[in-house]
């Protein structure tokens, strides 16, 4: 790792780590619409490994690679963040998917399948498919979503209040066990996708290996699991903010 004056050899590092830039990159994707070029993640990838190279110390007391894995990795988001990751288009086709499934499972008193949700969509399945294939990078929770028509945003009401964070505030609304029930409920596809994605660590392309289906499958699962575990996760979100103007009234009366 060093040249024969002592200092860290670059040359060796870049090539020696260029294989993890690489693989963040691929992992990081599975979260980011398809519009994103894997090319460009990876581009500034290096970039962020380059800069942990010239700014690692030994001395700091963290081995290299752990090091680097953050300066990478923040050096991704640093270059996406300028860009939409998600068109207001795609996030609209995904609140209609959600919709569907909480409709759907009410219904049924179970999961729906893939058919079902596209008929209830009133489009092919394949159309149905390629939506979910487009609207990779849809996330479990935007701060959006606690923010209603007319209201502030309720994270940064109530962020200033002590022990009341965003975190707690989720917590103690009993998401995890929301999340938890809803995540042991997806169907058993879905439910390897998401431990492969989210425990393994393992990319899409990895998680197709081991599935014996295509990466733009394995997306597509990903995915319809984020949209049911949304449909799920939205009551919470709403119970939330009830609960949070039930004890605003509360104190209006009291004072």
């Amino acid at each position: 790792m060093y040249t024969a004056s002592g200092t860290l050899d670059k040359d060796q590092l870049v090539a020696q780590y260029a294989a993890l830039v690489k693989r963040i990159a691929y992992h990081l994707m599975a979260k980011l619409p398809a519009s994103v070029q894997v090319e460009d993640i990876i581009q500034n990838g290096m970039l962020g490994l380059l800069d942990a190279i010239n700014r690692y110390e030994e001395g700091l007391g963290a081995q290299f690679e752990t090091y680097a894995v953050q300066r990478i990795r923040g050096a991704m988001l640093d270059g996406l963040r300028e860009n939409d990751w998600l068109p207001r288009s795609l996030r609209r086709d995904m609140r209609r998917i959600e919709a569907a499934v909480h409709q759907l499972e009410q219904q049924k008193g179970r999961p729906p399948t893939e058919k079902e949700l596209a008929e209830s969509l009133g489009m092919p399945l394949g159309d149905y498919q390629h939506m979910l294939q487009e609207a990779r990078g849809y996330q479990l929770v935007y701060f959006e979503d606690f923010t209603g028509e007319g209201e502030d945003d309720y994270l940064e009401r109530h962020i200033t209040v002590e022990g009341n964070d965003p975190l707690h505030l989720l917590l103690d609304s009993n998401m995890r066990e929301v999340l938890v029930k809803a995540i042991d409920d997806l169907p058993d596809r879905e439910k390897t996708v998401m431990g492969l994605y989210y425990e393994q660590d393992m990319n899409l392309r990895e998680i197709g290996e081991v599935l014996g289906v295509s990466e733009s499958r394995v997306c597509q699962l990903h995915s319809q699991a984020i949209a049911r575990l949304r449909s799920r996760i939205s009551g919470a979100v709403q119970t939330v903010k009830a609960s949070g103007r039930g004890r605003r009234r509360v104190q209006q009366a009291t004072t």
